[in-house]
């Protein structure tokens, strides 16, 4: 039997990534072109703060339109603290820890620093691709 992929072997490594600071209007903005359901927020120094899904993005247009006022920033919805997975994961702990958690994505940690993201999406393509 072929041995399961590493997660770092099948993420996504060009993550699209926003600021606490940044209007949520542009955050979103940033998911319907690039095509994503969720982005990291990271700090000034490019370490993760937390996460911004598309949940969140309508939780702070629903406020809004209540309050009438702008869309606010980012970091006045995103979720707190990020939940990551290490690169050396193997896919089937990987695919545990999705089924056990609400989250759709994770970023993912090497020696501390985020080195790519992983979604539902990249699990289903490397079972359908893996011919162990």
């Amino acid at each position: 039997m072929k041995p399961l992929p590493r997660i770092s072997e099948i993420m996504t490594r060009e993550v699209i990534t926003v600021t606490p600071g940044m209007n949520l209007q542009r955050a979103m903005h940033l998911m319907a072109f690039h095509g994503v359901s969720g982005l990291p927020v990271v700090d000034d120094e490019g370490r993760p703060f937390g996460m911004l899904s598309q949940r969140d993005c309508l939780k702070g247009a629903l406020e809004s339109a209540y309050h009438g006022g702008s869309t606010g920033r980012v970091e006045e919805v995103m979720h707190a603290p990020v939940e990551g997975l290490p690169a050396d994961m193997d896919l089937l702990t990987a695919i545990e820890r999705f089924l056990a958690s609400r989250y759709r994505r994770f970023p993912v940690f090497e020696a501390g620093a985020m080195v790519g993201i992983l979604a539902r999406g990249d699990l289903v393509r490397a079972l359908a691709n893996w011919d162990g």
